[in-house]
């Protein structure tokens, strides 16, 4: 039960429609019982011929049930789904807020498919937490004692059967059911959350599919995914029926029960026979009650599961992301001391014993070959990841005590792969800083060879009507607008021409000519600038210094530039 205890925190935040739901509940149930056990009542009165202001009376309480019973039933299911849609917004908003900070980590844990049948199937399971679970076990014990309590007025013995009724139907039966239904349900999850991956993999891979004409063989998993969906789904459903079904059977042989044993003590003088009717009638209603139970064990399963699959993902990406702000006069400097670093689940260190010096207002270029260990540093910085082993320094402060926002509010970045946003041009450079002119928009998409671009040009979803040129000089212009002292590059000109690069470079160096900036590429011209080149290989710095003093010493980074003169003359 300790997977729901957030989301009974956040249900309770409603305690006046909470209680509001009960009450309207309580009173629509107990109106029913008395407006059959009147009924009952007054079908045995009225055969013994009385005085009719005495039938009018009856009739007058069996018009207030009813009115009571409609009444109550409404205001019920109003506050209650009230509640519930308020509830569920407070889910999603808590949710959203726990996993926002970790959202570039999530994508490295798990697949978008199954990101999202947890974001959007489970938070709509936990609909029924409430209304399933929370909710009708307090108003049927309220109603069932209350009943009980009455008939003892009239029979111990009935109202002992009425006792043993609650018990048996309210959580005997329901619990057995359980524990079968938990097994099938647990396999509706994870066929879910197979076909929500399968189909997420399908878009988004629709066009290589096509192209090497692998379609048809992923269109055909894609069914068997949905057909075990579907089958698993049906299972469930005639699992909860037949558990509705004995349930229904178990309260008709109470009722049976309370018949014979009333007409026993009424042979027996024990009961009045006027009551008898009555008696039988409210353990035919008073059981209605007791129906939402039988289904009630597999919505608690399911809401505790569904909590426990959304919250884990919270979880399993958060660490320790401090809560100190950055301190100082930008621009900050940044140390990398003695750190080692591996991804969850590989054995391959990404980075080993890395130490880096980066001096405030400095020009660094990181260079090596693909997996060198390069981008680990960026994500790093960007607390993406957390050191296996050593320490990150920003202005002087531990990276790990830093809050996350505060590093990437003070920063310009730059990554492989940028998300663009549908839209227009200008929607996707506002996001850059607020209040920003048309004026420095389109002087950004100058300085960033994008002059033939407008502001009202359209961007289609993920860019998908964008080259990856123009991705990468649209990334480029958005951080040219943002104006900080921080600049994390991370290959940013991979898929721009020659000629190009140079213009952009000419103008990013110049606006980021007194900050820090930090240059991840896997090219080696244009680099004769920068105050100090990193070059790695293989998780390692195998040789660091400026671009004349590497040259000279004809290591690495000098047959590197050789290869690369020999490749691109």
């Amino acid at each position: 039960m300790k997977e729901l205890t957030s989301i009974v925190k956040i249900i309770t935040v409603e305690k006046k429609d909470i209680l509001l739901s009960i009450f309207f509940g309580f009173l629509a149930g107990i109106a029913a019982v008395g407006l059959f056990g009147s009924s009952g009542y007054l079908i045995s009165r009225a055969a013994l011929v009385p005085p009719l202001y005495a039938l009018t009376v009856l009739i007058a309480f069996l018009k207030l049930f009813g009115f009571a019973r409609a009444l109550g039933r409404y205001a019920e299911r109003y506050f209650s789904h009230r509640a519930t849609f308020t509830m569920l917004s407070n889910i999603r908003l808590a949710f959203y807020k726990k996993i926002e900070p970790h959202a570039p980590r999530l994508f490295q844990k798990y697949r978008s498919g199954d990101l999202l049948a947890r974001i959007v199937g489970d938070v709509e399971s936990l609909q029924n937490f409430f209304l399933r679970v929370y909710y009708p076990p307090v108003v049927m014990v309220v109603i069932f004692l209350a009943t009980i309590v009455f008939t003892t007025i009239f029979s111990l013995s009935v109202a002992l059967v009425l006792l043993v009724g609650l018990i048996l139907t309210g959580f005997v039966i329901p619990f057995l059911f359980a524990l079968r239904q938990r097994r099938i349900e647990n396999r509706v999850r994870e066929a879910r959350g197979e076909l929500s991956t399968d189909v997420t993999e399908f878009l988004y891979g629709f066009r290589d599919l096509k192209i090497y004409q692998q379609l048809e063989g992923k269109e055909e998993d894609l069914s068997a995914s949905a057909s075990t969906y579907i089958r698993e789904q049906e299972r469930e459903g005639k699992q909860r029926v037949y558990s509705q079904s004995v349930n229904t059977f178990a309260t008709l042989i109470v009722s049976w029960v309370v018949t014979g044993l009333g007409a026993y003590l009424v042979g027996e003088g024990d009961l009045n026979g006027l009551f008898l009717a009555m008696l039988v009638m409210i353990s035919l209603t008073v059981f209605e009650n007791a129906a939402p139970m039988a289904v009630l064990p597999s919505h608690l399963d399911d809401s505790r599961r569904a909590s426990k699959r959304l919250f884990t993902i919270v979880d399993e990406v958060s660490q320790d992301q401090g809560s100190e702000r950055l301190t100082g006069n930008a621009p900050y400097g940044i140390e990398f001391n003695d750190i080692t670093f591996q991804y969850d689940g590989e054995h391959r260190q990404s980075l080993k014993n890395v130490s880096i010096d980066l001096a405030p207002g400095t020009k660094t270029a990181v260079v090596g070959p693909s997996g060198s260990g390069k981008s680990t540093l960026m994500q790093l910085l960007l607390k993406v990841q957390q050191p296996t082993r050593g320490t990150v320094h920003m202005g002087g402060q531990p990276l790990d005590e830093i809050e996350e926002e505060q590093v990437w509010s003070n920063a310009n970045v730059v990554l492989q792969d940028n998300h663009f946003f549908y839209g227009t041009v200008r929607d996707n450079l506002a996001i850059a800083k607020e209040e920003l002119s048309d004026e420095e928009m389109k002087e950004a998409l100058q300085k960033a060879q994008l002059d033939s671009f407008t502001l009202e040009d359209e961007v289609f979803e993920r860019g998908e009507n964008l080259s990856g040129g123009e991705k990468q000089r649209l990334a480029i212009a958005r951080v040219l607008l943002r104006r900080e002292r921080l600049w994390l590059l991370d290959e940013p000109t991979s898929s721009i021409d020659a000629l190009t690069e140079e213009a952009i470079y000419q103008h990013l160096f110049e606006q980021a000519e007194n900050d820090t900036l930090i240059l991840i590429s896997h090219r080696l011209t244009g680099l004769e600038t920068m105050d100090q080149i990193i070059v790695m290989e293989q998780g390692l710095v195998v040789e660091k210094g400026t671009y004349k003093e590497l040259m000279e010493k004809q290591g690495y980074f000098y047959q590197m530039k050789q290869i690369e003169k020999q490749v691109f003359g």
